[in-house]
């Protein structure tokens, strides 16, 4: 091989070669964390100017911190008691005889199947509710027909205490006479269904 064909040989694979890169990569910056909490505070510190020197060397218009007890007793009553339903007094309560006719034609309605136990959960204890609720389920199963709708023709209050109120109401269904006693109290500004019998 010729020299002068040699050294095209050596030169070539140079003259290939792709540039390189010189751009360069900027420094990382380490920042310290930013302080979320507030400043501790120091008794001996004021923002406060200083006032005029008393007796006893202390400024006048320098407040002292002082940490004392939180003026919360949870020990006097229960979370039922404190979170729990209100009594409320027959003052703040609406016209009984008015609301115990609605709430038994509800409640034969539910027990008949004609409407859903859940329109009546606001109005009753959860006792009353599971009853009206299971006899209301029986009778959708037995497909009562609407012509035997159960209407309610006469109530009677009487009220033994202060937002307490004892309702008696007469029912028709289809042919049958039936008796509906319940007792109402006043809880969070509303009558609500303690107790339910159904002769």
């Amino acid at each position: 091989m010729s020299p002068a064909v040699a050294s095209q040989s050596s030169t070539a694979p140079q003259s290939s070669a792709a540039p390189r890169s010189s751009t360069t990569l900027a420094p990382i910056r380490v920042l310290p964390i930013p302080q979320v909490r507030p400043a501790v505070v120091n008794p001996s510190e004021t923002p406060f100017p200083p006032g005029p020197v008393l007796d006893g060397g202390q400024d006048a218009q320098r407040p002292r911190y002082i940490q004392d007890a939180l003026a919360v007793d949870f020990a006097s009553a229960s979370d039922e008691q404190l979170f729990g339903p209100q009594p409320t007094g027959r003052s703040s309560l609406p016209d009984p005889v008015h609301w115990a006719g609605h709430l038994a034609q509800a409640v034969v309605e539910v027990m008949s199947g004609l409407r859903q136990p859940p329109q009546i959960i606001r109005w009753t204890t959860p006792e009353v509710y599971a009853v009206v609720a299971r006899r209301g389920a029986v009778s959708a199963r037995r497909g009562r027909p609407s012509a035997r709708r159960a209407v309610v023709r006469s109530v009677r209050v009487c009220e033994p205490a202060d937002g307490v109120a004892e309702a008696a109401a007469v029912v028709l269904d289809g042919s049958r006479v039936r008796a509906l006693a319940m007792r109402l109290v006043g809880v969070d500004g509303r009558w609500r269904i303690e107790a339910l019998q159904v002769g």
